[in-house]
């Protein structure tokens, strides 16, 4: 199956990439943030789309997803957890928190490393990842699950229940 991107996403990627009449290599970033946000995640198939798209070769798109954090190389899940691991959040608790997280909701991170630093349970419903800061160093640990963002979280059951289907 070939990559499809939507005509208005496409057409949203022109207009940004017009920001960048210099060099085309200046709209990486806008690019990719679009799809991700679109798609979920930034695949082989929109590396090698962004590339060609931007007249690039697909290992400089792919060097740019690889050394950004923000972007993720695999599909997360329908609730998608971000803790943050930053010293004050790692004081208040965020490690056991994670660990907490995973046995709540059955994610193995055994596989996790640099490349791929994103578990996802087996039913595909929740994921989950380390963030760097979240820019609540007073109120650790400190996670975000999809947009919304959760202080103080002591109770990783009771957080993981509000996303229940």
């Amino acid at each position: 199956m070939a990559f499809e991107v939507p005509q208005p996403l496409e057409k949203e990627i022109d207009e940004r990439i017009t920001h960048y009449p210099v060099s085309k290599r200046s709209a990486v970033l806008p690019v990719l943030h679009a799809l991700q946000h679109h798609f979920g995640y930034i695949s082989e198939e929109a590396v090698e789309w962004t590339a060609s798209k931007l007249g690039l070769l697909p290992i400089k798109v792919l060097e740019v997803v690889t050394f950004y954090p923000g972007f993720r190389q695999s599909a997360p899940g329908k609730y998608h957890i971000r803790v943050c691991r930053t010293l004050s959040c790692a004081m208040a608790g965020s490690f056991e928190l994670m660990e907490s997280l995973c046995e709540h909701a059955n994610i193995d991170r055994s596989g996790v490393n640099h490349h791929h630093p994103i578990a996802v349970s087996e039913d595909g419903k929740y994921s989950i990842e380390f963030a760097e800061c979240l820019a609540s160093c007073g109120t650790g640990p400190v996670c975000m699950v999809n947009d919304d963002f959760h202080e103080k979280v002591e109770d990783p059951a009771g957080l993981l229940a509000k996303y229940r289907d």
